[in-house]
């Protein structure tokens, strides 16, 4: 196997999980406002798209399976090949969060709803949408050092996660119209807490494709969501 053609199959699987990102990105995007905005039809949008995505992780996979079995890469390629089908998997995971969002818009039946608490989730999900974009950035620069201070930013997720709870919770106890849709905002900032989570995931990636070695960025973050 010819190490340009060996090459031009990497740079293939780059830009292929590139792309995979950003419409994930897109997808984590149009859910919350299609949930802030009662928008069904973009809901099922994201819905629909997900096909796509997880048969993107399935092509990245399936080829990087190849290039490890054909080429038996070395050091630096195949821990880019390690890095991407990892990273990818991380990638479907926090699409199917996006349907899960997409999921909740469709359900809402003209509850009660709490239009500051929307303005949070609102607020929150374009902070979660720029660490997504921010990590696809940091993978394609090999940037580690970009790759921790974006795991840095998941602190602050988890303070609007917190934020969106409490008012979430007060709201409840004062008027119990607002159940329903209080629920609904917990578990859509949940949803968005996680998809911050794998984005750390892919940054602790990214260190370990510049280094070498696998190192756990926050400690508080927990593989099973």
């Amino acid at each position: 196997m010819l190490r340009s053609q060996f090459d031009e199959e990497l740079l293939s699987l780059h830009n292929q999980f590139y792309e995979m990102g950003m419409m994930v990105s897109n997808a984590v995007h149009k859910s919350v406002r299609a949930f802030t905005k009662h928008d069904k039809a973009l809901a099922h949008e994201v819905i629909d798209q997900d096909v796509q995505i997880n048969d993107m992780e399935v092509r990245l996979e399936k080829k990087s399976f190849e290039m490890i079995a054909l080429q038996q890469p070395v050091t630096t390629d195949l821990r880019t090949i390690i890095t991407i089908m990892k990273a990818s998997s991380d990638l479907e995971r926090m699409g199917d969060h996006a349907v899960s969002i997409a999921k909740s818009a469709i359900s809402v039946k003209g509850e009660t709803r709490i239009s500051e608490i929307e303005a949070d989730l609102s607020d929150m999900s374009d902070f979660v949408k720029k660490m997504v974009d921010n990590v696809l950035i940091a993978y394609i620069k090999t940037d580690q050092k970009d790759a921790r201070t974006i795991a840095k930013m998941d602190d602050r997720v988890n303070e609007f996660f917190d934020l969106v709870y409490g008012k979430a919770i007060k709201n409840m106890k004062q008027n119990p119209d607002t159940v329903v849709s209080g629920t609904n905002y917990i578990r859509v900032a949940q949803y968005l807490e996680r998809i911050a989570d794998y984005v750390t995931n892919i940054c602790e990636w990214i260190v370990y494709l510049a280094t070498g070695k696998i190192t756990e960025l926050n400690s508080n973050h927990d593989e099973s969501n």
